[in-house]
Parts: structure tokens; sequence; C-alpha cells
């Protein structure tokens, strides 16, 4: 009986180990590079006292701010209100090899009825413009329903240099038209800015 129990007690503690969940895996780390539009003497887009250089710089820094996961490492091109040129920015993204980078603008127009979100990336990259192109229609379809902001269901193309000089994934957003007085307004409300800063971190989050 004594050796019947004993190889009882061996299959159960067999059986008990099998159950035993491994160890999770540490989520990958996922690298991004935020780049705040013009700064310094280059003021980009302006409506009376609306500025393009600093409200993408405060939508910037909510994304630092609201970033709480610890698997998104972000870095910046710029952390203050400096000028950087376009190169050098190219150069930094090149440097940290991220997984992506969001170019952050806003546009401006001589019809205060334009509006909306539009997003470019460089199709002339075949590595990067899949990619680039999945992420940049997340950002549209997100954005859409969860900001004020309205969507764009085109993905451009476009020449722009940190898009045409870096060689990871990358989207340039216009975030919308500060001559336009709905997006003006969005684009200025902190609640609304935040709503933003957090999509965005909700679209990097989804990043494999």
């Amino acid at each position: 009986m004594k050796l019947y129990s004993k190889i009882g007690i061996g299959i159960l503690a067999c059986a008990s180990l099998a159950f035993i969940s491994p160890a999770l895996k540490p989520s990958k780390t996922i690298h991004v590079v935020i780049d705040a539009g013009h700064g310094g003497h280059d003021f980009g887009a302006k409506s009376d006292a609306a500025i393009e250089k600093e409200i993408v710089s405060q939508i910037a820094n909510k994304i630092k701010a609201q970033n709480t996961n610890q698997a998104i490492v972000l870095h910046f091109t710029r952390n203050e209100d400096e000028f950087v040129e376009l190169p050098s920015r190219a150069a930094l993204i090149n440097s940290i090899q991220p997984d992506l980078f969001i170019s952050l603008h806003i546009n401006a127009n001589a019809s205060n009825q334009k509006s909306g979100l539009e997003f470019f990336i460089n199709e002339q990259n075949p590595a990067t413009a899949e990619q680039s192109k999945e992420i940049a229609t997340q950002l549209n379809t997100r954005l859409t329903q969860q900001t004020a902001l309205k969507g764009n269901t085109m993905i451009k193309n476009a020449p722009f240099m940190v898009l045409k000089k870096a060689t990871v994934p990358g989207v340039l957003i216009e975030l919308g038209y500060l001559t336009n007085e709905n997006d003006k307004n969005t684009l200025t409300n902190e609640t609304e800015q935040t709503k933003i800063a957090n999509t965005i971190l909700d679209v990097v989050s989804t990043l494999k």
C-alpha cells in the first residue's frame, strides 16, 4: 500500500505542475518619436492668438503626461520652443530607430470652410509604406471617433523632408485648420488636446 501511495503522490505532483502557468514574457518595448512641428522663430500656421508651434507642443506634452504604459518609450525631436532643422529631426529619428514616428502639424487655408484631419506618409519607401499607411488609417478612424475632429478617408503621399529622410514607419498628421473656427476651438481646448493625446497613445499601444 505504501508503494501505491508514493506512486499516487508522485502522479498528483506532476499533474499539479502541469497546471502552473509559465512566467509571462515581458511586453515588447515600443519606441516612438513624437515630432512637434516648427518651433523657435518658425511659428507655423497662425490665427489670432492661436499658433501652430505652441499647440502641437502642448499636445506633445500631453502625450508624454498621459503615457502610463511602461512598454511605450517616448522620444521627442524638441522639448522646448526651439527651432530644429528638418534634416536634424530626421537624423535624430534614424539614430533612435523607433518603431514609429509621428509628426504633429496644423493646417491653414485661404478658405475658412476647409477643415478636418489630413494624413501623409512616404510611399516611396517600400519597407515602411505599408505599416505607415496602416497606422495612419487607424489614427484617422480613432481620432474621428474619439475627438471633435473630422476624419479624411484618403491617406496621402507627400515628399516632406522628415518623411523622405526617415528610415522607419512614420505619419505626418495635420490635425485640422487654424483658419476654421470649429477646428481652432477644438485644437485650443485642453480637454480636446488630452483626447487627441490619449487617442494617439491608444494607436501606439497596438504596435507589434
